[in-house]
């Protein structure tokens, strides 16, 4: 038997690679745009930043260190100098695909950062894969803008998974449908009519707002937002407000609530505050052709007639009055069943003493005392 040589002996002591092969190595040397690798082979294994990631900002010095032992994959034995060439990124996207196609059949929900922003949509990397969520399954209502999604860690599900053409699409919207439905369903179970809940302002219209109310969103009419008159809701309200709502009616899934609360109702005291006959004062704050609307007090609004506006004939009530204006007038009729009070100024003036009257009266006084009588009618006036 012929003795071996010591470069056959070292030679033969170490392993042969193929190209495809898995296997792993120790970093004997790294610099920012490359990492050398001893793989147990007659030569070292080159593993430069493009087979290290697809990521071409990243410095190699900053994610390995000698030392260090990681498996890669032979990309070529031989470079044409020597060298083995290697390639981390394509043995973690060979692992990666493993993984998405076991999150794609076991529906799972998956957690990743978007690295970037398209024009059509986001995408991530999971595991050297890189997913695209499409715009429309971003979210379950439409956003033109998705800047804000950058660096942002989402969840999504695998819906479409083709490793042959390297398609693999995310869903995100699905999600957030689902999470909905179900926080839906608790809202509804624990809410009832009469309740008051805290929500926030989701959205303003000219007819009111839309309270989301955490899994269902309530709508704030108008005409429930103040036991006064509001004009517009845009100037009340804005986006993000929070509020403490009642829950007035639920009805096939909708939700209707109010700002009205009973402690806070200023008919409740209404009826003393304005009995018929007494003299009270407000602000115009509407006006029609047949009178004006005085309210009394927020909440509280009470119809002056035209033909209560003045002792004197009143054609149309914008001839003596403008919104704004200052009224005192006498209550007339107050109706506690439809909260509705009438008022006149006529009424706050002494009737003319009829004609057959004053004429008697003037053949049985022979002097008057000016002064007696206007006090006396001021005095009747007040009464």
């Amino acid at each position: 038997m012929s003795e071996l040589t010591f470069e056959q002996m070292l030679e033969d002591s170490l392993k042969t690679i193929h190209t495809g092969e898995v296997v792993s190595g120790t970093v004997i040397d790294v610099k920012p745009d490359e990492a050398v690798l001893n793989i147990g082979y007659k030569s070292d294994g080159i593993l430069t930043r493009n087979e290290y990631t697809n990521d071409n900002s990243v410095d190699l010095t900053t994610v390995l260190k000698v030392g260090d032992t990681m498996e890669v994959k032979i990309l070529k034995v031989n470079d044409g100098e020597g060298q083995v060439v290697l390639t981390y990124k394509r043995l973690a996207a060979d692992r990666g695909n493993k993984r998405i196609e076991e999150a794609f059949n076991n529906k799972e929900v998956l957690k990743a950062t978007v690295n970037q922003v398209l024009d059509g949509g986001l995408s991530v990397v999971v595991e050297e894969v890189r997913i695209f969520i499409p715009a429309s399954l971003v979210s379950d209502t439409y956003e033109k803008d998705l800047s804000k999604y950058a660096g942002q860690e989402i969840e999504f599900v695998i819906s479409e998974y083709n490793p042959k053409r390297r398609r693999y699409i995310g869903d995100r919207r699905q999600l957030i449908a689902e999470k909905k439905a179900e926080m839906q369903k608790e809202l509804f179970e624990k809410i009832n009519v009469g309740d008051i809940v805290e929500g926030t302002v989701k959205n303003v219209t000219n007819f009111g707002a839309f309270i989301d109310l955490g899994g269902a969103d309530g709508l704030l009419h108008i005409s429930q937002m103040s036991w006064g008159r509001v004009e517009d809701p845009k100037k009340t309200f804005k986006v993000g407000d929070k509020l403490n709502v009642l829950i007035k009616d639920i009805n096939e899934g909708k939700i209707h609530l109010s700002l009205k609360f009973d402690d806070a109702n200023p008919w409740r005291d209404a009826a003393k505050k304005y009995a018929v006959g007494n003299v009270v004062t407000g602000v115009v704050a509407r006006m029609t052709d047949f009178g004006a609307f005085v309210e009394l007090e927020p909440g509280v609004d009470a119809l002056l007639h035209v033909s209560q506006i003045s002792k004197e004939h009143v054609e149309k009530p914008a001839d003596v009055l403008a919104v704004g204006d200052e009224v005192t007038a006498k209550v007339v009729d107050f109706n506690e069943d439809n909260n509705k009070i009438s008022l006149s100024v006529k009424a706050m003036f002494a009737p003319e003493p009829a004609p057959e009257a004053k004429e008697e009266e003037d053949s049985e006084v022979v002097s008057v005392d000016i002064d007696a009588v206007i006090a006396a009618q001021e005095e009747e006036a007040e009464e």
